[in-house]
């Protein structure tokens, strides 16, 4: 059928870029600044599957603005930076049933700090470098999902091709059919963020990953709020942990103060949790009922909801970084630091890092070779240094539990800020996220509060003010590979996660003439890949729907 497909158009560039995240971005402008500096040429173009830049962009956030500080060391000046929100107060809570117990600063290590840090929406950060980076004369394109990667004859990779567009359900050419582009580049950066779709498939087709240890990741869930102006405190930044979430459940909240009196509150759950029945929406929706927390939103209104995976594998799982033709970056290699819950500084200095690499590289005429001297020196830059004292927190975490698990990690974390090394090395992270789960048999059911309307909310609304949006005449990008698996395992054996784990409500099984029937919404899904890590038997994969498809979200 493929060979009546008409010929892809294809456009030549120095690097392509697949992903306008703080990595893809900050790796356009370097690139764009060294050429300036150096007097060489250099084209860059930015792919980006969100309708815009940011659209697709959700986290915390607070930025460490150590990245910021290099790439653009005027930033401060710069009366469109939407950086402006300093940490003010840091408070750590320890949730039960009914009450809390906040953490004394002094006993937090220093790595846990977090003035000169700053409160924002990452969407509206990479809009601001977006801005930047077209004005330095990089492309990109938005609306335009990069859904292959094409190789030469060597299978070295010679850059990717976007989705077609206007298919219908049925995988045939509707009459808005237009082939997608081919866009070829010396290097290829891939920085799609968190389980990437093409790093998901380079990482296998170049064993990446065969040194490194497994992936690690967790659920991020946030809103953005409106509260009542007496209750709003700018800058004032708290996380807790437990309730809740049971004690051998990793994860936690995060609640920041923004301008405007708007708060952004989010919710974590580490996805090897091992009860089917756990929902890491409802837990979320239910720790904004807390007697510490809810006041905060008492009077207030929800003004946007979105949910995103994160890694957090860390140092020990980062796979190898460069392949023939290119490199990971970002979050599609891992550089969250979990106790931090930071990631975009590392996110940002990898882009720069790959950048100064492939400059140099093309300087002096190489092209699509391996650009091994990223890996080689990442471990060695910041963001290694970053990421090696933290690396057992959360292996100790996932096998202690909560109580003994964090009080091991702080302590690893002070003996390798006034030391330099771990009395523990370096630990396994031991099973998947996929395998971490166990049949419903031996677990117990979860019942959960039904939502207020006020506090607490259903999916549906809260998928309803994502603007998640998909052409609804297209192929399922979800892709199941094996429906009776799905029934006897999924359904069978661990009683259909998946309609618990989705942030979305993607995932039901539904009764038809008397059989279980598994529905695929594919339309409300909000990119956030936690079924492709969480799924028991890897029976789901995340591809890229039509361009511009998914969450719209204004200021994440």
């Amino acid at each position: 059928e493929a060979a009546e497909l008409p010929e892809r158009d294809s456009m030549e560039f120095d690097v392509v870029i697949v992903g306008a995240g703080p990595a893809g971005l900050s790796a356009a402008i370097r690139l764009k600044e060294i050429a300036a500096e150096t007097g060489q040429e250099l084209s860059v173009v930015v792919l980006e599957k969100g309708s815009e830049v940011g659209a697709h962009i959700l986290s915390g956030a607070v930025i460490d603005p150590i990245a910021l500080d290099t790439l653009v060391p005027d930033w401060r000046q710069d009366p469109d930076c939407p950086v402006k929100v300093a940490v003010t107060a840091d408070h750590f809570l320890v949730l039960g049933p009914g009450g809390s117990v906040r953490l004394p600063n002094f006993a937090m290590p220093k790595l846990m700090n977090n003035h000169g840090n700053y409160i924002v929406s990452l969407g509206n950060v990479c809009r601001w470098l977006a801005a930047k980076a077209e004005a330095l004369g990089v492309e990109i394109y938005p609306g335009f999902a990069a859904s292959e990667v094409l190789y030469d004859d060597e299978g070295r990779v010679i850059g990717v091709a976007t989705g077609d567009m206007g298919v219908g359900r049925d995988g045939q050419p509707k009459d808005s059919f237009t082939r997608g582009m081919a866009l070829l580049g010396k290097y290829t950066l891939i920085s799609e963020g968190v389980r990437g779709s093409l790093a998901k498939q380079l990482i296998a087709k170049f064993g990446l990953d065969k040194n490194c240890d497994v992936a690690k990741f967790g659920i991020g869930l946030k809103e953005l709020w409106r509260i009542d102006p007496k209750k709003h405190k700018p800058g004032l930044v708290q996380h807790s942990f437990g309730w809740p979430l049971d004690m051998k459940t990793g994860g936690g909240s995060f609640l920041y103060h923004i301008e405007d009196d708007q708060v952004v509150v989010g919710f974590v759950v580490h996805l090897n949790y091992d009860n089917p029945h756990l929902s890491p929406f409802e837990e979320f929706q239910r720790f904004k009922t807390h007697p510490s927390i809810r006041g905060v939103f008492e009077g207030g209104k929800r003004l946007a909801y979105g949910a995103r995976a994160i890694t957090e594998g860390g140092y020990q799982s980062v796979p190898k970084l460069s392949f023939p033709g290119g490199a990971l970056i970002g979050c599609s290699a891992g550089f969250v630091n979990v106790p931090r819950i930071k990631g975009s500084h590392n996110a940002m200095l990898s882009g720069m890092l790959a950048a100064e690499k492939l400059a140099a590289a093309i300087a002096a005429g190489r092209a699509n070779d391996e650009p091994i001297e990223i890996e080689q020196a990442w471990r060695s830059s910041a963001i290694g240094t970053d990421l090696k004292k933290v690396r057992n927190v959360k292996p100790l975490w996932s096998k202690l539990g909560t109580i003994l698990g964090v009080s091991l990690g702080g302590l690893d974390m002070w003996t390798n800020e006034l030391f330099g090394f771990s009395v523990f090395g370096t630990l396994k992270h031991g099973k998947s996220d996929a395998k971490s789960l166990k049949p419903t048999a031996e677990c117990k059911p979860i019942v959960y509060p039904k939502p207020d309307g006020k506090i607490s909310f259903d999916r549906l609304s809260s998928v309803f003010l994502s603007n998640t949006n998909h052409e609804e005449d297209q192929p399922i990008h979800l892709k199941l590979a094996d429906p009776a698996l799905q029934k006897t395992s999924e359904l069978g054996v661990y009683g259909g996660p998946s309609t618990r784990y989705c942030p979305a409500g993607v995932y039901e099984w539904m009764e038809k003439d008397g059989e279980d029937t598994f529905v695929i919404n594919a339309q409300n899904c909000v990119h956030c890949k936690t079924c492709d890590i969480k799924d028991p038997n890897g029976n789901i994969t995340w591809t890229t729907p039509e361009g511009s498809g998914g969450p719209n979200y204004p200021n994440m």
